[in-house]
């Protein structure tokens, strides 16, 4: 039986994706309170650029500020909250996490080019859905706690890994009943993505 101690990335989704060279720029990537899980914080890759020889590059886009918990029983990611620069990249999420996801999960993500103003429900491959929302100054640890109605201060004196179980186990109860688009809707209705560093200072 898989243990807090013994509970390795390799064991998860997650050591699919590291095989695929897919997690970038982790701040967080290990065992979590509840047995038999890890969660990971970081990049997942979308797609790449094309490498010129054994040139490193980074990729051309991703999943940023990824929160999640892989579960190593059913080897599924039940969770999962991040940052997306463009909606129209939710068609390579359902390509690249596939199987990885399931249908009774609860998938939220934050997307730069839709109006501030609306939230999505939009269905992914496999019975999958998935909850939009926009963001656009901030970030998904902030968003995400302001979704489930908590204040820093509330895991201000948990580690890391206590922090994001019990931020996405809240996630999981928070009620997110948006209405429902296909995903070629929002495709239809997306806004131009928007520059991050504009009105930023330097």
């Amino acid at each position: 039986m898989t243990t807090l101690d013994t509970v390795r990335l390799e064991d998860t989704a997650f050591g699919t994706l590291a095989a695929q060279h897919r997690l970038f720029n982790a701040v967080l990537k290990e065992p979590l309170p509840k047995a038999g899980t890890f969660g990971f914080r970081g990049d997942i890759a979308l797609a790449f650029q094309d490498q010129v020889a054994d040139e490193a590059r980074p990729p051309a886009y991703s999943i940023e500020q990824v929160l999640a918990v892989a579960d190593t029983a059913t080897g599924k990611i039940p969770v999962m909250a991040g940052y997306l620069h463009n909606f129209a990249w939710l068609k390579e999420v359902g390509e690249v996490l596939g199987d990885m996801l399931t249908p009774g999960g609860t998938y939220v993500f934050f997307v730069n080019n839709i109006d501030f103003l609306k939230t999505y429900t939009i269905a992914l491959p496999g019975g999958v859905t998935a909850k939009i929302l926009p963001l656009d100054e901030s970030t998904v640890w902030k968003e995400t706690l302001d979704l489930i109605g908590l204040d820093k201060n509330d895991v201000k004196k948990m580690n890391g890994a206590q922090k994001l179980e019990f931020v996405l186990n809240a996630m999981t109860e928070t009620k997110m009943p948006f209405p429902e688009i296909t995903y070629e809707e929002g495709v239809a209705t997306m806004e131009p993505v928007r520059n991050r560093n504009e009105n930023r200072p330097v």
